[in-house]
Parts: structure tokens; sequence; C-alpha cells
């Protein structure tokens, strides 16, 4: 018997979100589907957040980090086990990339173990990104490490193995 759709609202998270978006991450970090996160980071990041909430229950989160003038990497999209299959991934994704179109993003990259996931969603495997010399000197100076992850550097390959770098186009 198919799960019925979770009733759940999507929404630009707030500092009280916090601690359920964290013990969603962690839920993750066992298997390393996700990289853990220092709750000071996620408070620090809190703006970049959406959650999909299910009365006061954190069941979703995701995050939009833009990278650049026409890029931005989707982050931490999780879903809580008991809500996965009801759409809730694909609400969260849909309105990072509302908010990406927004903010005038036309890319948005990925570095993920669920590629059929985000495949369903327009994203495509990549190798490497060109970018102009330019812009990649002005990247390798941001201390983010999802930059560095988005740039392959060598200091975060572990954190990177198995992953498929993906890219979607929007419209």
């Amino acid at each position: 018997m198919p799960e019925s759709p979770l009733l759940a609202e999507v929404r630009r998270a707030r500092t009280s979100d916090v601690p359920g978006i964290r013990a969603l991450v962690d839920s993750y970090t066992g298997d390393r589907r996700l990289l853990a996160k220092a709750m000071v980071n996620l408070y620090e990041d809190v703006q970049e957040f959406f959650v999909a909430v299910d009365g006061e229950q954190v069941v979703g989160c995701g995050a939009l980090h833009v990278l650049w003038e026409d890029l931005a990497e989707v982050r931490t999209l999780a879903v809580a086990q008991a809500a996965q299959g009801r759409g809730v991934g694909s609400a969260l994704l849909e309105r990072l990339a509302e908010n990406a179109r927004e903010l005038g993003v036309g890319r948005l990259f990925c570095l993920t173990f669920e590629t059929s996931f985000f495949a369903r969603h327009g994203f495509a495997p990549i190798e490497e990104l060109a970018l102009d010399p330019d812009v990649r000197a002005e990247l390798l100076q941001s201390p983010d490490e999802g930059v560095a992850e988005f740039l392959d550097l060598a200091r975060v390959k572990p954190n990177t193995l198995g992953n498929t770098r993906m890219l979607a186009v929007l419209e």
C-alpha cells in the first residue's frame, strides 16, 4: 500500500529550527551521506536553509549557497526517514531552485550520493565545471569547505569520495 502524502509546510528556516536541522543532519552522518555540522555553523547559515515542517517537527531541510554570480550549490538536502517517498525532498529542492531564480542564479550544483533523485529534477553528472581562471582564483580565496569541495581540492577529497558532482541549468 503506497504511503499517503505528508502534509508538510516548506518555508524559510528560523533559528528555532536549527536543533531540528541538526538532528536531521546527524541522522545521515553515520553513513557519511552528509557531513557533520557544528551548531554554530548551522546558526551562521540559517538564512540559506529552507525546512519542511510537519506541525513543529522539522522533517526536511536544504540549503542554497551562492558560489558565484550564476552558480549556487544545493547543500544539506535531507528528509527524515519517516517522511521519505512523500514529496518532501522534491518540494524542498523546488523551493531552493525558486530561491536561486529569485537571486538571478542560473545553475545549481550538488555533490551527492542520491543521483537518481537529482536526475529526476534535471541534474546531470559532470566531471568538472569549466570556470574562467579569474573566477577560479576568486573561489580559491573562500574559506568555505563546500567551495573547496566544488573545486575538487585535494584537501577535501576524503569528504567527497563516492559522491557524484551534478549540475542543473535553471529555466
